[in-house]
């Protein structure tokens, strides 16, 4: 017989609000902040006035935990879908302030007409119209006297019929009787089976990952801080892209202002570098990874819960001590020396952009790497020489692209042990064995991706060397990709395509190469033997028409420089030999650039 995993119960409006104002129920706000319209905050009263079902509430109780004293405390219900609607509700009749977008805290005011039966957003022109009461919380909790408000009604709308006005203002009272469903999900159920719930009852809406689950757990948790943890990590990611927010904090929240977590931020409003802006189950990830040395996101969540994994009990120790470990973990993933040392050495590698990474779990666990390495007191020197080498091999075997949970609950795990060298050794010897270079490692560059990992690698090879771009004497690599500069087309695409060739072959990343503008222009339609001719005539002494090139050796050095076989000048070569050729060229490249990180 299949265990049932949830109960289904009617609860009234009043009743959902005093478990709010006890705290028995927890509204986390997974979805931050509150995102509705006003508009859809009137419609939802407007449902609840005509008694149009607004559907189930979803809620998941905390398991019962195991205290000091070997007594046991019972869960809060946390509020895992609804929240919006109930932050909804809590703002237009309890007149509770919601965060907006902007993450400034605002008054939502329904305006109700009794004579119509109408809900309106509150507005200028409403607060003139005396036929609008331009707030209805004080009637639905009781704090206006319905007779007088009837009064003071018909006084101002003398045609009003006063019967009418009290029966369409003890029906908007009595909103607060309506019934809601909830669905409550056993304490006894993993992470993984809420979520399957989660995703197969809401359909519709944004779904929510374990990230958000963490976040729940952290933000319901009043004994360890857990709000002023939540804000902490939204702040941050938030301000890492907008750093301007950095003002709107100091003005709104007064309170978060005078934490230790907003004195570790305050570096990144004067921060306006991209390359690695994390979003809040980024910096989860890498602070549980790097603290707890696990992977899994739904460990945290149990953790954050008690959970004794060895004796399967949920104990108030072990929530405190987690707490503890993600609150530490926090701010040293906000720690401005150690943000600013992990990019430097990101960037010392040749990602200078963020268009060269494709994958941000391949940065979480370079920075991982970076705080555990020096959590275990490696010298600067070897954790520079560790995080460089892991992201570029994550990269070539995309390590972290199928399963990333488990690579890093795998990685860490061995990395912990302490002999770091050791592992690195043991997944080169695995992964970038001489058929990955030699084989592997070319077949992976046939392909028409633009974007590709593997062209990516090999321009920040070319970004590491210093190299210059195609045809030119002073431009590098480097200065194209910080100003954007053009991809070329060594054998020009509408010379190909007029040969008959598809996207996907004139499109070979062995056929591109970065290259200055004017350069590229120039040689337009051309077919590779004319103007490599032209190429050859100029470093003769020839006039100078692509680039400022002006010998034969300045010439070769640039091609070797962007992997180009120097067979190019004299052979009329074959497109797709040429593609086969510059493959192997790429691939020792980047083969050669790995093993001097």
């Amino acid at each position: 017989m299949a265990i049932t995993k949830y109960s289904v119960n009617n609860h009234q409006l009043d009743v959902i609000f005093s478990w709010i104002k006890s705290k028995e129920i927890a509204i986390p706000e997974i979805q931050r902040p509150f995102v509705w319209s006003a508009t859809k905050v009137r419609d939802l009263i407007d449902s609840l006035y005509n008694g149009y079902p607004i559907g189930y509430l979803i809620t998941w109780k905390n398991p019962r935990v195991k205290l000091k004293d070997g007594k046991n405390s019972e869960g809060k219900k946390i509020l895992i879908d609804g929240q919006q609607r109930v932050t909804a509700l809590t703002a237009a009749i309890l007149g509770e302030k919601v965060l907006t977008e902007d993450y400034k805290k605002v008054h939502i005011k329904i305006a109700f007409n009794p004579l119509t039966h109408t809900f309106e957003v509150q507005n200028p022109a409403i607060l003139k119209d005396h036929a609008w009461i331009p707030n209805i919380a004080p009637i639905i909790t009781g704090e206006a006297r319905i007779t007088s408000v009837i009064r003071e009604y018909c006084e101002k709308n003398t045609s009003a019929n006063s019967g009418e006005i009290e029966t369409a203002l003890y029906d908007l009272r009595d909103i607060q009787k309506k019934q809601i469903g909830i669905i409550e999900l056993g304490s006894e159920l993993d992470i993984e089976t809420v979520t399957e719930i989660f995703i197969r009852i809401n359909s519709k809406g944004a779904i929510l990952n374990q990230a958000d689950f963490a976040m729940s757990k952290i933000a319901s948790n009043e004994n360890y801080n857990g709000h002023e943890i939540r804000k902490a990590i939204d702040y941050f990611c938030h301000l890492m892209v907008a750093p301007e927010f950095y003002a709107t904090i100091t003005e709104n929240d007064k309170d978060f202002v005078n934490t230790k977590f907003f004195k570790e931020m305050s570096w990144v409003k004067n921060e306006n570098d991209d390359l690695y802006d994390p979003l809040y189950d980024d910096l989860l990830r890498v602070t549980f990874t790097y603290k707890f040395n696990r992977g899994k996101i739904a460990d945290l969540v149990s953790l954050l819960s008690g959970r004794n994994f060895e004796t399967r009990t949920y104990e108030e120790a072990i929530i405190k001590d987690s707490f503890q470990k993600l609150t530490e973990g926090i701010e040293e993933f906000m720690n401005e020396t150690n943000f600013k040392r992990f990019l430097m050495i990101v960037k010392s590698v040749g990602f200078i952009d963020s268009s060269l990474n494709r994958s941000q779990n391949v940065l979480n666990f370079a920075y991982t790497l970076y705080l555990k390495l020096k959590s275990m007191h490696y010298s600067a020197e070897e954790i520079a020489h560790y995080v460089r080498r892991w992201l570029v091999l994550s990269i070539l075997t995309g390590r972290y692209s199928g399963s990333p949970e488990s690579s890093f609950d795998f990685d860490i795990k061995k990395i912990s042990e302490g002999n770091v060298e050791k592992f690195l050794k043991e997944v080169e010897a695995a992964e970038l064995s001489a058929a990955f270079w030699d084989s592997a490692l070319v077949q992976n560059l046939n392909t028409s991706v633009s974007n590709s990992p593997y062209f990516n690698i090999f321009i920040v090879s070319q970004i590491k060397t210093g190299d210059k771009g195609f045809l030119s004497k002073d431009i590098t690599v480097r200065d194209m990709v910080l100003h954007r500069g053009d991809i070329h087309h060594i054998f020009p695409k509408e010379y190909l395509k007029k040969g008959g060739l598809t996207r996907n072959k004139y499109n070979q990343i062995a056929n591109y190469v970065y290259a200055q503008q004017e350069i590229n222009i120039k040689i337009g339609k051309k077919s590779p033997k004319e103007y490599f001719n032209t190429l050859k005539e100029q470093v003769s002494g020839g006039a100078r028409i692509y680039g400022s090139l002006h010998t034969l050796e300045e010439l070769h050095e640039n091609l070797k420089a962007n992997c180009i076989p120097l067979e190019i000048l004299d052979e009329d070569m074959d497109y797709n030999a040429f593609l086969e050729k510059r493959r192997k060229l790429m691939a020792k490249k980047i083969k050669d650039y790995y093993f001097t990180l």
